[in-house]
């Protein structure tokens, strides 16, 4: 089985992000990009899939040279090869899916698994359009599968079950989970308890430049990446007010019946 995995150059969760005075996006500036998470744990999924049945794992990142950099981290920790897309500007989710689709038929990949969304613009929209394009199943959202007893027995072990040309998956629904059978090929976008992502070792760090990284145009995929969605305008969202201490519980009471208008 080829299993391709989607990768994302992100700004980094823990730093501080700033948007330009004029709106037209943020301040890039000594801002550190990583692996967007949700790719990650997709990521270590399919190498622990590669590790039952010697899958080959396949990384795809649309952007522009930088992004070799989170490709390379994601070669470290175990994939076997990886594309990078090169596109200059900003491509809504369906252009991604469009190219995704390319690169799908292209690779024959029998298993597509995605981070469920992007932190950096949350759209949640690329694997169920790159689903629909296909004419695949798909799974969201996928959670944990197996209920064993410790974490070291979970280590290693994949949520997302592949047997005789199927996947079981167990997704986070309201209210609880719910199992589907999907048959291969299949669209598959995870969440964050499905694993737990290792870390890059030094042995692996080392392996992963001789692996082979391809560059190739996002021209030559011959498919229509015109934005549909275009973004007007970001803003920081408003600051929060300071905390108000109360003497007494009547007090309060009044607070939140006459200013707060909530009881």
């Amino acid at each position: 089985m080829k299993i391709l995995v989607t990768v994302k150059r992100v700004p980094d969760p823990n730093a501080t992000i700033k948007v330009k005075p004029d709106g037209s996006g943020i301040v890039t500036d000594n801002v550190k990009y990583v692996v967007n998470p949700f790719d990650e744990i997709a990521i270590e999924e399919a190498l622990r899939l590669k590790a039952i049945d010697n899958s080959g794992v396949v990384l795809v990142s649309i952007g522009d040279k930088a992004a070799s950099e989170q490709l390379r981290t994601g070669l470290a920790m175990g994939a076997d090869r990886a594309i990078l897309v090169l596109a200059e500007g900003q491509l809504d989710s369906l252009a991604v899916a469009r190219m995704l689709q390319k690169l799908v038929a292209d690779e024959g990949a029998q298993l597509v698994l995605m981070g469920k969304q992007a932190i950096d613009d949350d759209a949640n929209q690329t694997g169920q359009m790159l689903a629909a394009l296909l004419g695949w199943p798909q799974a969201t959202f996928a959670s944990k599968v197996e209920s064993l007893e410790s974490d070291e027995e979970k280590k290693g072990v994949p949520g997302i079950a592949v047997k005789d040309g199927a996947a079981t998956v167990v997704r986070e629904v309201d209210g609880g989970l719910e199992t589907l059978q999907l048959p291969l090929p299949a669209v598959v976008t995870v969440d964050l308890r499905l694993n737990i992502p290792r870390y890059a070792s030094l042995p692996g760090i080392m392996k992963a430049r001789k692996k082979e990284l391809k560059e190739v145009p996002a021209a030559s995929l011959g498919v229509d990446i015109n934005p549909k969605l275009k973004v007007h305008k970001l803003e920081p969202p408003p600051k929060r007010q300071a905390g108000r201490k109360v003497e007494t519980v009547q007090e309060l009471v009044q607070v939140l019946h006459n200013e707060a208008k909530v009881v």
